[in-house]
């Protein structure tokens, strides 16, 4: 779930800049890497769709195939998937979840949570995992991605911690509030 954090961080700061601004890297004190912050944004935001994917995957949720900006459930999984059905918590074995399960979190419209959720799974599939023609751009993309950077981590909070009787695992960063960069 920390590169889910990481990803809400990068587009943060993605959505707040007009431009890149340097970046510079020190180890202990010393700048080992200098160059723009694209460096670390770009390749935040990829690994962070790549894992709010792969953790709605988990969970029982996957992108409609017949639309980039609606949900389903998944059908079933791979031999070697690890997914929630097989975990068993103290009230019994865990369940895929519903969308609506997966929407209901979210204080806004459900129509604005299942599409940042399908978006997010859409630009993993189609422009990180694997190059295709059918990336369908949406203007809206930072914001979508913004709201189901925040929104994965709670589904998985709630419907897999919560029912496991787990502790949730410290994963959000650290970071200084930079207004004038």
């Amino acid at each position: 779930m920390q590169a889910t954090a990481i990803l809400n961080l990068a587009l943060r700061y993605v959505i707040q800049w007009d431009k890149p601004k340097a970046l510079e890297i020190r180890f202990e004190g010393k700048t080992c890497i200098e160059g723009l912050s694209t460096a670390f944004t770009n390749p935040a935001i990829e690994s962070g769709i790549l894992h709010c994917r792969a953790l709605l995957e988990f969970l029982g949720i996957k992108a409609d195939s017949s639309s980039h900006t609606k949900l389903s459930v998944r059908e079933g999984k791979r031999r070697d998937d690890l997914v929630i059905e097989d975990f068993t918590g103290p009230n019994g074995k865990l369940s895929k979840i519903t969308i609506a399960e997966a929407l209901s979190p979210y204080d806004g419209a459900e129509e604005e949570a299942e599409k940042a959720l399908a978006r997010v799974i859409h630009v993993a599939n189609k422009g990180i995992a694997h190059s295709t023609i059918e990336v369908i751009e949406d203007p809206e993309d930072r914001r979508l991605l913004e709201i189901a950077s925040c929104g994965v981590p709670t589904l998985v909070i709630n419907y897999f911690y919560t029912r496991m009787g787990l502790q949730v695992p410290s994963f959000q960063l650290k970071s200084r509030n930079r207004n004038d960069v």
